[in-house]
């Protein structure tokens, strides 16, 4: 299922190390960089599972940097659990229905929060106060959202920017939230026999050149003042809006 020419194991790996690199950068993005630019040269089906357990190896190396996970991990593990369960939900409906819509309902769920700061009735202090619940409602919607249409992080960053969350943490954050939706799919995938030796072979070398590039970008992030990284997840949430909506229209 998985033989590749030279060129394109070449190509494949270069792919999986440049989204390494800027995951390393932002602390998020290694799949929305690496899958489609991979579903041009391949199925996206294969794109998907090519990256997984990249993907997986990229987060756990995320959640390691900067220790400190008592504020992290021991704090927000359930937002992973229910972004788990979220992840499942998602994927049923992904059978179920027409994806297109979420996209766009998700383009609007972003569009609202950045317009918060000029409307002053509406306001997510909920979010702080009501910790539980927070991380039960954010979880679920960002799983559904990464299981029906592969975009989670927007609802997690939005979560965190509303804690406002130290960078370290946040990025721990976003990544065990990643990696347990990525466990599921390993689960999904292994039962449907589409993880084999030759998905591992194709993988493992752009897996190995995506830990070197996500260190070597991790190393300009942490340049990076934590005043300008929020705002630039503030404008990479503008970004993902406008790509969402672009994505429904082109649907």
């Amino acid at each position: 299922m998985f033989e590749l020419s030279l060129l394109d194991l070449v190509i494949v790996s270069s792919i999986l190390a440049m989204a390494g690199f800027i995951h390393g950068v932002f602390g998020i993005g290694f799949p929305m960089i690496a899958t489609p630019l991979l579903a041009l040269i391949l199925d996206v089906q294969s794109a998907v599972l090519i990256t997984l357990f990249p993907t997986i190896a990229v987060n756990m190396v995320s959640i390691y940097q900067g220790g400190e996970w008592r504020s992290s991990i021991g704090r927000f593990w359930p937002l992973a659990l229910f972004a788990a369960i979220g992840s499942m939900l998602g994927a049923n409906m992904l059978v179920a229905f027409d994806p297109s819509p979420f996209r766009l309902l998700l383009a609007a769920i972003i569009l609202l929060y950045l317009a918060l700061p000029w409307m002053k009735r509406l306001r997510l202090d909920w979010v702080a106060n009501h910790m539980y619940f927070s991380m039960l409602g954010f979880g679920l919607i960002a799983g559904m959202f990464g299981g029906s249409v592969n975009v989670m992080v927007p609802i997690l960053m939005i979560f965190t920017l509303e804690l406002g969350l130290a960078r370290t943490a946040m990025i721990q954050t976003f990544n065990l939230c990643f990696l347990s939706g990525k466990a599921t799919q390993v689960g999904v995938f292994f039962l449907a026999g589409l993880i084999d030796v030759g998905l591992v072979r194709v993988a493992g070398p752009g897996l190995a050149l995506a830990v070197v590039a996500l260190l070597a970008g991790s190393a300009i992030r942490d340049r990076i003042d934590s005043v300008l990284y929020q705002d630039i997840l503030r404008k990479l949430l503008l970004l993902m809006a406008c790509i969402l909506v672009g994505q429904y229209l082109l649907a």
